[in-house]
């Protein structure tokens, strides 16, 4: 027996080996079936659906900057950008 005839005596053997053990299986399941006897479906309770209503939201006007907090920011900026060009 050649090799490649070997291999394939084994893979029919797997195949209906297989098919053997799943019509077992679905025996098995269709008597377990059986025996529970006529399955009973349970009613769906819907639910009632609540609707969100929107909460109006009031918008805040910005405040324009006096000169000293836009100096502030200025600096913080420039600082920034120093700290930045140093590290690289």
């Amino acid at each position: 027996m050649s090799h490649a005839s070997m291999l394939k005596a084994r893979r029919q053997h797997q195949k209906t080996k297989k098919l053997l053990d799943v019509a077992a299986k679905q025996a098995k399941r269709l008597a377990k079936q059986a025996l529970a006897g006529p399955a009973v479906k349970k009613e769906k309770v819907k639910k009632e659906k609540v609707k969100k209503e929107k909460v109006k939201t009031e918008k805040v006007k910005k405040v324009k900057l006096t000169k000293e907090e836009l100096g502030r920011q200025d600096a913080k900026k420039s600082s920034a950008g120093a700290g930045k060009k140093g590290a690289s």
